[in-house]
């Protein structure tokens, strides 16, 4: 069992990911079953707390965006690191595929429509970044789906780094105005896909989560990889950070994620939130009138 920083899954621009290097896995965080769900407990009830003191001061909101490949664990970790926290301080927004009304707009739209209140955290089950990574491995969603003016596909490579450049500005509107936003890539190896993939398969009650075109999927693996490189490469800020958090071991990943929320919070000026004396001298002579009633 070890400790770590959260900055070895950490990207901001500094430094580029490499996808092939980074970790799949990392040394257990934890001794047995019992001790990591008292370790997931003890960090829920800590991020309840943080995202309370969001809520009271209520000037500031996080945006977290949860990206991966398919059985690598967005729903489990969503649920797992989420469960414990005031269900009115959380909302969690699933993308899949555009639906015809999404589609009469530009790219980023449905996610603003998701935005979080003041003092919430929003939750991103997949998000805009979709935009970046299917569409660059199957770049005939642009043309065949997406309703885009003949002249913007003449050059993919332009139209995806102008994708990047309204991500990278989005996020840098949300930071100034009080949201910032934090990105998960869980990163799953292709061997332990494959393991969940054929573990739903072999379960009826798993069978639901299975589906077909996730088989297909698996043959563009190396064009997933590189999509997601450039993509954290181009949109990775200071502000607006990537996290790459290795996903074989699921347990590992809720506990890496969960710090790493609770790190982000705390980092936000409602951290250093004092309570308002005069107020509270103020409320201290009510006592006496609800005790009188």
């Amino acid at each position: 069992m070890k400790d770590f920083s959260i900055d070895d899954f950490r990207y901001d621009g500094s430094k580029p990911l490499k996808v092939k290097k980074a970790p799949n896995k990392v040394d257990d965080l934890y001794e047995d079953d019992a001790h990591y769900e008292a370790m997931l407990r003890q960090q829920a009830i800590e991020m309840d707390i943080w995202q309370e003191q969001m809520f009271s001061h209520n000037r500031f909101g996080l945006v977290a965006v949860f990206q991966a490949l398919d059985a690598a664990g967005k729903d489990g970790t969503i649920k797992a690191v989420f469960t414990g926290t005031n269900p009115t301080g959380v909302k969690v927004s699933s993308f899949k595929r555009p639906t015809e009304k999404e589609l009469e707009h530009d790219f980023l739209w449905r996610s603003w429509l998701e935005l979080p209140e003041r003092g919430t955290i929003a939750v991103f089950n997949r998000s805009y970044y979709e935009e970046v990574l299917v569409t660059k491995v199957h770049p005939d969603i642009l043309t065949t789906s997406q309703r885009l003016p003949e002249k913007a596909t003449d050059d993919l490579d332009k139209l995806f780094k102008h994708r990047y450049e309204a991500i990278r500005d989005m996020e840098k509107y949300l930071n100034r105005n009080g949201f910032p936003t934090i990105k998960f890539f869980l990163h799953v190896s292709k061997k332990e896909q494959a393991d969940r993939l054929i573990a739903r398969i072999k379960d009826a009650d798993k069978n639901w989560k299975f589906e077909e075109g996730d088989v297909a999927e698996r043959e563009f693996w190396d064009d997933y990889q590189d999509a997601y490189e450039e993509a954290i490469n181009e949109t990775a800020t200071d502000n607006s950070p990537w996290y790459v958090i290795p996903a074989d071991d699921k347990k590992n990943m809720r506990l890496i994620v969960s710090r790493i929320i609770i790190a982000e919070l705390k980092k936000l000026p409602t951290a250093a939130q004092k309570p308002d004396e005069e107020r509270f001298k103020k409320l201290q002579k009510l006592i006496s009138v609800i005790e009188g009633q």
